[in-house]
């Protein structure tokens, strides 16, 4: 049994372990993490697009170039962007030389018309004569005969004249369809060839968009089709689909898509785009871009859970898979559940599990 003196310290260090676990202060209560807005997904019937990369082209370009050669440029009339119509005089070429020559035909012409002339009194004489006994019937072949031969040379005669009309009306280069010229080869004082190059021409000014599309996704398109260009200096540009390519390239598994530009604006020959087709609409869960964050190439939203203690919530990460995109908000196409509320904004500085206070959202 232990002494008087002990038991009275042991009575002490009892009373002062309980005064010291009396003084000690109860835990803090929680803190949101961050005070947010919730949202819940909605349902909205969004347009179905397919997104294409392509070139702008010319519908048609012809290639204009002289018919005659070894003549001189004396006037070219157009440069590169004018738009003409069919049958403007693009440039001429020296004519001197073929308005001779024409001159010339039409003087071989009008000598084998006297010719004919002659040939043909003297040949019906020779008919007269030898009914009357007078020419022998060889004496009256040869003269009818001749006549044969004069009409033969008058027509050769006017043929020429006709090449030479031809060869004249050369001399002036046309536009073969209304259009823009698109390149210009041709110099005052150049010396022209039959078949060089002189003018480029889009035909009626009409450019098109060379979509290249998977070959998966080739046979939802069909002529009619809306489209709508974006171009690289900005603005949309409106089209329509003429054809789609019966064949796809062994190498890409791409199609070409053919879209019409009525309106082409500032769209040029040349230039790469990106644009839309559309397929019709169908229903879409949506949200809010601003509630969905990107991690490591992968999406997620935060699920709000039931207000507790304080009208806090405990947030929960969701993986979501991402559908079409229009104006500010995403569809979402998997990952999130029925009922579900989402934080509407700052769920970039969340992480899973952490307390926020929530706000009615704007």
């Amino acid at each position: 049994m232990p002494s008087r003196p002990y038991a009275v310290l042991l009575a002490a260090l009892v009373f002062a372990y309980g005064c010291q676990k009396a003084e000690t202060p109860a835990p803090a209560a929680a803190k949101p993490a961050l005070t947010v807005a919730a949202v819940a997904p909605e349902r909205l019937d969004w347009p179905y697009t397919l997104t294409a990369n392509g070139d702008v082209a010319a519908w048609q370009e012809a290639v204009i170039s002289s018919e005659i050669s070894n003549y001189r440029l004396t006037e070219v009339c157009v440069n590169v962007g004018d738009r003409v119509r069919k049958g403007q005089r693009l440039a001429t070429i020296a004519s001197a030389t073929v308005a001779a020559e024409l001159a010339q035909s039409r003087a071989a012409a009008s000598e084998a018309e006297a010719a004919l002339a002659d040939a043909a009194g003297n040949a019906e004489r020779a008919r007269q004569l030898q009914a009357a006994g007078f020419y022998s019937r060889q004496m009256g072949s040869q003269y009818i005969t001749g006549q044969a031969t004069a009409e033969a040379r008058l027509e050769a005669a006017r043929a020429k004249v006709r090449a030479d009309t031809v060869r004249l009306g050369q001399t002036r280069v046309l536009a073969p369809d209304d259009g823009i010229i698109s390149a210009r080869a041709a110099t005052v004082g150049s010396l022209a060839q039959s078949g060089q190059e002189l003018f480029r021409l889009i035909r009626g000014g009409r450019l098109e968009w060379r979509a290249e599309v998977a070959e998966a996704d080739l046979g939802r398109i069909v002529p009619g089709t809306a489209a709508s260009l974006a171009l690289p200096g900005g603005g949309t540009v409106a089209g329509r689909v003429r054809a789609v390519s019966p064949s796809v390239d062994a190498k890409t598994r791409n199609g070409l898509v053919y879209v019409d530009l009525p309106a082409p604006g500032a769209a040029r020959a040349g230039m790469f785009a990106r644009g839309e087709f559309r397929l019709g609409r169908a229903p879409a869960m949506t949200l809010p871009q601003a509630a969905v964050v990107m991690r490591e190439a992968y999406a997620y939203v935060y699920l709000l859970g039931p207000a507790g203690a304080g009208g806090l919530a405990k947030v929960a990460q969701a993986k979501v898979t991402l559908g079409r995109r229009l104006g500010d908000r995403v569809e979402i196409v998997a990952g999130l559940p029925d009922g579900a509320r989402v934080v509407a904004s700052g769920a970039g500085f969340l992480a899973d599990g952490d307390l926020v206070r929530v706000t009615p959202a704007p």
